[in-house]
């Protein structure tokens, strides 16, 4: 019998020891800043019910959402009506009560009405677990994938806004990148262009369309309107506003003109100022802030601001995301609870920094100091020792007696560690340890005290 070829699934990635050092300094990094602005810590289950998931991303999000079999005999319980006539989405609701979860967001909307009388609003929070969606893979499109996640709840001040993208420019500074822009539009201005047009009622088929004009152009989104039921008259009226030029002022000012009959509309335009007034303070470090009248990002939630992230040293797609949601948790009880949030794609973000040679050496060492041994005597030496350099929080390892120094060496150099202590029956008779430096080939006799002093 021939043997399988061992495999993961398309769209999903194992991480070696060296690329997990590299993720975790991403995470690590963005961990921190949202620690600095307030945020805690909250993890939710891999599955939710799938009714938690559906009706909340779309249609076209509702059709990537991974669903899980119901256990046991899951076709005993079936719709057989759905299974006869073929109707996918109404067997699957008769077999799959599970999924694993599209986003970080909605779970959290989840999380904050099953646990509303154990929080104090208004509630920061940041998660960082993976994701599924049931997508074509292709570069940066991943069905498995991380997202960092901050959110707040029970606030409506719009200095939330104003903190989530300096929140942005300060973890994606850090992490090396140095020209990036933070797209911001807010729904509210959409809905205000979609009632000048009157199609308030075709909202979605409007804003789908707009969020891919980077993808398809003018010419792909006019062609998708049409399709929905716009008119040509429709379409002229919009291309002017969606195509908007010039500073992030003038493109406002254009808009309270274009909007001046849409309530709703300049609403957003005030919104998105008041924003902008808070950042005036504030010098952002890296970031282009960019006020983008295209920007929709599909997702039905958002009610107010809304943003994305784009890198312009690499070609990739958003690598953050995010925006204000004044209704979720009401689809799970709990109304007149307004929220906003981000997320950082920490996956894409990974790609950047590696395409850019980003990551810092020190991201890829795992150990600082390498004991090695010429006989198992040096061992007795070397453990208290070794204790000694990790009571001080240094990485360290004894490479167990027995192996050539060379093999010994070439195992610290595959690692990259930057130290080897070498220790013989010369060492052992006189207490001066050998110490290398392993990238410029220095060494030096060291007792193992002077080596703690050296190395803390």
């Amino acid at each position: 019998m021939a043997s399988i070829k061992p495999s993961v699934p398309k769209g999903t990635r194992d991480f070696s020891p060296a690329e997990m050092a590299k993720r975790n300094f991403i995470f690590d990094t963005i961990k921190g800043v949202f620690r600095k602005y307030g945020y805690q810590q909250i993890e939710t289950p891999s599955m939710e019910n799938l009714s938690t998931l559906t009706g909340k991303y779309g249609d076209e999000g509702d059709k990537l959402i991974f669903k899980i079999l119901n256990s046991g005999d899951f076709l005993a319980k079936a719709d057989g009506n759905a299974l006869e006539t073929r109707n996918s989405n109404q067997a699957t609701t008769s077999i799959s009560e599970k999924a694993l979860r599209y986003d970080l967001t909605v779970p959290f909307a989840r999380y904050v009405v099953q646990h509303q009388n154990e929080i104090t609003f208004p509630f920061k929070r940041f998660q960082v677990q993976p994701v599924w969606r049931a997508d074509r893979p292709q570069k940066g499109r991943y069905r498995e994938f991380y997202q960092c996640d901050a959110d707040v709840v029970g606030s409506a001040s719009l200095l939330n806004e104003a903190e989530f993208i300096m929140i942005y420019d300060e973890a994606l500074s850090l992490l090396g990148l140095k020209d990036f822009t933070i797209k911001i539009n807010n729904r509210k201005i959409l809905s205000g262009i979609a009632q000048i047009i009157d199609k308030s009622d075709n909202i979605i088929d409007l804003t789908v369309a707009i969020d891919k004009l980077d993808k398809i152009g003018m010419e792909g989104v006019v062609k998708e309107l049409i399709e929905k039921g716009f008119t040509d008259a429709d379409v002229n009226q919009l291309q002017p506003v969606i195509l908007l030029q010039g500073s992030n002022e003038e493109k406002l000012a254009s808009l309270r003109k274009a909007l001046n009959n849409s309530a709703i509309g300049l609403q957003g335009c005030d919104e998105i100022q008041t924003v902008f007034n808070y950042l005036a303070s504030c010098k952002l470090q890296t970031a282009t802030l960019e006020l983008d009248i295209t920007l929709a990002r599909g997702l039905n939630y958002y009610t107010g601001a809304i943003f994305e992230v784009k890198t312009n040293e690499a070609a990739m797609g958003s690598i953050g995301g995010g925006g204000r949601y004044d209704d979720l948790t009401s689809m799970f009880g709990l109304k007149g609870l307004t929220g906003a949030g981000i997320s950082f794609g920490a996956d894409r973000i990974y790609d950047v920094m590696e395409e850019l040679n980003l990551f810092p050496a020190s991201a890829e060492q795992s150990t600082r100091v390498l004991i090695c041994c010429f006989e198992p005597e040096a061992e007795m030496v070397a453990l208290p020792l070794l204790q000694q350099l990790r009571a001080h929080n240094i990485n360290s390892e004894l490479y167990p007696a027995g192996a050539k120094i060379k093999k010994q060496l070439d195992y610290a150099n595959a690692k990259k560690v930057p130290y080897t202590v070498v220790i013989g029956s010369d060492e052992i008779q006189s207490g001066l340890l050998t110490v290398k430096n392993m990238e410029t080939g220095d060494q030096e006799k060291l007792t193992a005290d002077a080596i703690l002093q050296k190395l803390i």
